[in-house]
Formats: structure tokens, C-alpha cells, sequence
């Protein structure tokens, strides 16, 4: 197989395009959530302490400037990102596997040893004991 044959296959194996698909949108996410910040929270915040932008709090050391108010920006963004993920991602994943496991269970409790063990099994490969036929 030619290099460029492999590379074609490696390309258009599912996963490599899953990934790009899911960092195109998480760029996009990103965009629209920087933005929420932006001109959603930064104002609300600055509502309640008088200062509309964060980006031009610095303070200097030393003849050193340090733009911490960029820093502040960034990371209101970032966990604004990471708690939408987490809210509206990862949340209902976990939902929806933890009622799946329930709806459709492939592991079942030997009755000896209480170890888990496929739902065909026969025999318990922890204690051996044979099992009742479902």
C-alpha cells in the first residue's frame, strides 16, 4: 500500500473525522461563549463594581506592565465554557448511560461471591460456582 493510500485510510477513518467535526465546533462554542462574556457578564459584573472593561486593568512592577484584567477576561471565559460543558454535555451523558445501564444490563451479581460477571455466564470465573441457567 502506497503512502498515500495510507494516508487517504487514515484520513477518513471515523474517528479522525468525528475529531475534526467536534474541534470545529468546540472553536465555534468557544467564539460564541467568549462573546457571552464579553458583552453579557463583563457588563453585568461591571454593573456591580463600576469598571465596563476588564482588559485594561494592569498594575506595574518595576517599570513591568502586568495586564491582569486580559487575564480576568480569559478566565470568566473559560469557566463559562467549561460549566456550559459540563451543564449541558457531560451531565446529560451521565444521565442518559446510567438509565441505559438500567434499561439494558450486561453484568449480573453472582449470588456466592457478589462479584459482577457477564449476564451468559455459566459459572462464576471469581469463586467458580456454577449458576442457575437464565
Amino acid at each position: 500500500m502506497t503512502m498515500l493510500a495510507e494516508f487517504k485510510k487514515f484520513l477518513f477513518r471515523g474517528n479522525v473525522v468525528d475529531l475534526a467535526v467536534a474541534v470545529v465546533i468546540g472553536a465555534a462554542f468557544g467564539a460564541v461563549v467568549t462573546a457571552l462574556v464579553a458583552d453579557l457578564l463583563t457588563p453585568i459584573i461591571a454593573a456591580i463594581f463600576g469598571k465596563q472593561d476588564f482588559s485594561s486593568l494592569t498594575f506595574t512592577i518595576n517599570g513591568s506592565v502586568f495586564k491582569y484584567g486580559s487575564f480576568l477576561n480569559a478566565l470568566i471565559a473559560f469557566v463559562s465554557i467549561a460549566a456550559a460543558v459540563f451543564f449541558f454535555v457531560v451531565k446529560p451523558m451521565n444521565y442518559l448511560q446510567a438509565h441505559r445501564a438500567e434499561e439494558d444490563p450486561d453484568t449480573k451479581e453472582c449470588p456466592e461471591c457478589t462479584s459482577d460477571i457477564p449476564i451468559k455466564a455459566r459459572r462464576c470465573p471469581e469463586c467458580t460456582a456454577q449458576l442457575a441457567t437464565a
